[in-house]
């Protein structure tokens, strides 16, 4: 597939712009004029600009939460679905947003299943969104299906709010103490160290006094330096995290740290939960949500130990079996899945796990809120106490040999 732009009539007289992929030139435009659509430019796009520009782009979790919940009122409502996808595109500010669902029209009135229209920008519509709406086209409960992916998708963009709010004062404060203590050792203790010198010189320097002089005088040598090793291993760390042995490491280092790994698993765990029961009760298999799931928990090491249960299964376990010998799904998740399958239930009574783990997940990043503040003023303050200490300790010592 091949990606094409084009410049059109339609068959009031409008111009329009747009983009389509499509196996060839021709086939675009034989497309276009089952649309009554009529092409007077269509040339195929550069792909390095696409691949690294507009396919890459991202949508506000909240403007895809909007489009999701009126796009299943409209549907339950029977308006007709290119109707529905025109006013949705009408009301939506992003103008990115607004051509995919342009495109998206388009595609569905060539003939397109709307779960492949929406395949074909993963950037926006996620491998579970696409494979639920499948479902949902498939099983003739679509308006459903998109009422709980708005929920989902409304659930997944409070834990990112929480996350960010959580993480900003401790970046905020950590970015302030790097950019102080830079200046403050290119900047000020030059000037405090020649006074030093000038009034004591020669004298002998409390050991804190004397290693803060020296990492002053090192950081003016080499700060360039500094600077640029800093940036290459912040991106060397980048860059191997996003291979797959880097980023099943690094998630795996992340299931190892205290605190976050309390984070990593509940949010791992509500995600399962959620989004598998979502699945199941579109209809889904259990093989193919499990598959689904897996790439949707976030987390390289419980992907893999989902990957392993879909074998046992294939084997003609339960679910629940695997999951009971699981290192990061905690006991509760096996047992609630062996009642759910007793009785038939799966899907509501994850639904109740995911609910509570949602509320772990809140509490945890509510304590760790709290915990973060007084931490880093500590911090803070020793950094400047050590600062301070390291100057007056001279100055005082100083001003006992003038008084004396």
């Amino acid at each position: 597939m091949a990606r094409f732009t084009y410049t059109a009539l339609t068959k009031d007289g409008k111009t329009i712009n747009g983009s389509a992929e499509a196996v060839s030139k021709e086939s675009l435009i034989a497309s276009l004029h089952k649309q009554a659509i009529n092409p007077l430019v269509v040339k195929q796009a550069d792909n390095f600009k696409f691949m690294f520009g507009a396919k890459n782009r991202k949508v506000k979790l909240k403007d895809l939460v909007v489009f999701t919940r009126q796009l299943s009122t409209m549907i339950s409502a029977s308006v007709p679905l290119n109707r529905a996808l025109s006013t949705l595109q009408e009301q939506t500010n992003d103008k990115y947003f607004k051509s995919v669902i342009s495109n998206i029209a388009k595609d569905i009135e060539g003939g397109i299943a709307m779960g492949d229209a929406f395949a074909k920008y993963p950037n926006i519509f996620s491998d579970i969104y696409v494979n639920m709406v499948r479902a949902g086209e498939a099983g003739g409960i679509l308006d459903e299906i998109l009422d709980r992916l708005a929920t989902q998708v409304e659930k997944e963009a409070s834990i990112h709010r929480k996350i960010k709010g959580a993480m900003m004062y401790p970046m905020v404060i950590g970015s302030i103490t790097v950019v102080a203590f830079f200046g403050i050792m290119i900047f000020i203790m030059p000037k405090i160290t020649k006074i030093i010198n000038n009034l004591t010189p020669g004298a002998k320097l409390p050991i804190y006094s004397q290693i803060m002089l020296n990492t002053s005088s090192f950081v003016q040598k080499y700060a360039i330096f500094i600077i640029f090793a800093i940036v290459l291993i912040i991106f060397v760390i980048r860059y191997y995290i996003h291979t797959p042995n880097g980023k099943f490491k690094y998630h795996l280092l992340l299931l190892k740290t205290p605190i976050v790994k309390d984070i990593i698993t509940k949010i791992a765990v509500a995600r399962f939960a959620r989004t598998f029961a979502s699945l199941m009760s579109a209809g889904v298999s259990v093989l193919e949500s499990l598959n689904v799931t897996g790439g949707a928990i976030g987390n390289e090491v419980i992907e893999a130990e989902l990957r392993d249960a879909a074998k046992e299964i294939k084997n003609g376990k339960q679910l629940s079996e695997p999951l009971s010998k699981s290192k990061y799904f905690p006991p509760i998740i096996s047992q609630m899945l062996a009642v759910g399958e007793e009785t038939g239930q799966i899907d509501k009574v994850l639904i109740r796990v995911a609910n509570f783990y949602d509320e772990e997940v809140d509490t945890v990043i509510n304590s760790m809120s709290a915990l973060i503040e007084p931490l880093m003023i500590i911090v803070l303050g020793a950094v400047v106490g050590l600062i301070a200490a390291s100057v007056m300790g001279p100055i005082a010592s100083l001003s006992k040999n003038i008084g004396g």
